[in-house]
């Protein structure tokens, strides 16, 4: 079942997300219904904050970008109350985009590694290093757990000369091609 995407201004969006124990409800239901949403949304990865759950979860499919990034093939992974143990190596920048925040891509910059202690769906635990693509897209999907939007790291001008756009996104004057849940939106009656 496809979810909603929670849009740029929603609350949900900003809190620290909560861990979870594996007795967390439907949880194998709700990965499925996450990556069919990703899938058709066209992400690489989502969060749970972006279908409205303040839940430590996130997952990723990276196997679009296998032929450009040959570690990329078959690199589906889900993440269960993960913690970034260090981000270290060089910072380097690079577009990034967001299911949460569609039409807008702007540069980010991000250290180069990532060191991440998480659980799999399986509730095996794994303590890992991820570097370049792989490492850039952990660190945006770990953000979001962490009420961390990639906006939020870019400079004070470019924020500014996005403000409109954010707002649109807010009140629902975008269509992105699939179903959003908007903060602002007023019903209609």
């Amino acid at each position: 079942m496809m979810m909603p995407v929670t849009a740029y201004g929603h609350p949900t969006l900003r809190k620290k997300a909560k861990k979870i124990d594996k007795d967390y409800e439907g949880l194998h239901g709700l990965i499925e219904n996450m990556f069919e949403t990703m899938y058709h949304s066209k992400g690489v990865g989502l969060a749970a904050p972006q279908v409205n759950l303040s839940i430590r979860l996130f997952l990723i499919d990276a196997t679009p970008y296998e032929k450009e990034i040959p570690e990329a093939k078959d690199f589906k992974k889900v993440f269960i109350n993960p913690k970034v143990i260090e981000k270290e190596g060089d910072k380097w920048g690079m577009d990034e985009g967001c299911l949460s925040i569609p039409g807008i891509n702007e540069e980010v910059i991000r250290k180069d590694e990532v060191h991440i202690q998480y659980y799999d769906e399986n509730w095996e635990f794994h303590d890992e290093k991820y570097a370049g693509m792989l490492g850039r897209i952990i660190q945006h999907e770990y953000d979001h757990l962490e009420g961390i939007l990639f906006t939020d790291r870019l400079s004070p001008l470019r924020k500014t000369l996005i403000r409109g756009k954010l707002r649109d996104i807010a009140y629902g004057k975008v269509d992105p091609g699939y179903r959003m849940l908007y903060p602002n939106l007023k019903k209609r009656k």
